[in-house]
């Protein structure tokens, strides 16, 4: 399971449409049979921060969904939007997992 939080500042005046165009994609992200959440998160004191958690089954499906044409759409729609270039940290999941552990 590969975990990945993109750290992503709208610009004010773009918050609204950027959510909107953000949810749209996670929407459709979560129909994709390698994806396990994607959730769409917004920072309390500054609304212009989003944090989108991604959880792919593994590399190959994280791929595929860069391949899709709703990221395509996203990718055209929502960077422009950004007051910076977004940023991103992966992660590996140890609890809790398939095995219990």
């Amino acid at each position: 399971m590969i975990i990945v939080h993109v750290y992503l500042h709208a610009r004010e005046e773009t918050i609204s449409a950027f959510k909107e165009a953000t949810i749209k994609n996670a929407k459709n992200s979560i129909k994709e049979p390698g994806i396990i959440r994607f959730d769409v998160l917004q920072q309390e004191d500054d609304s212009s921060r989003f944090v989108a958690v991604e959880i792919f089954k593994n590399e190959r499906a994280m791929l595929a969904h860069k391949e899709t044409s709703h990221y395509a759409e996203w990718l055209k729609t929502a960077v422009p939007m950004l007051a910076e270039p977004r940023t991103r940290k992966r992660y590996l999941n140890h609890f809790p997992d398939d095995n219990g552990w």
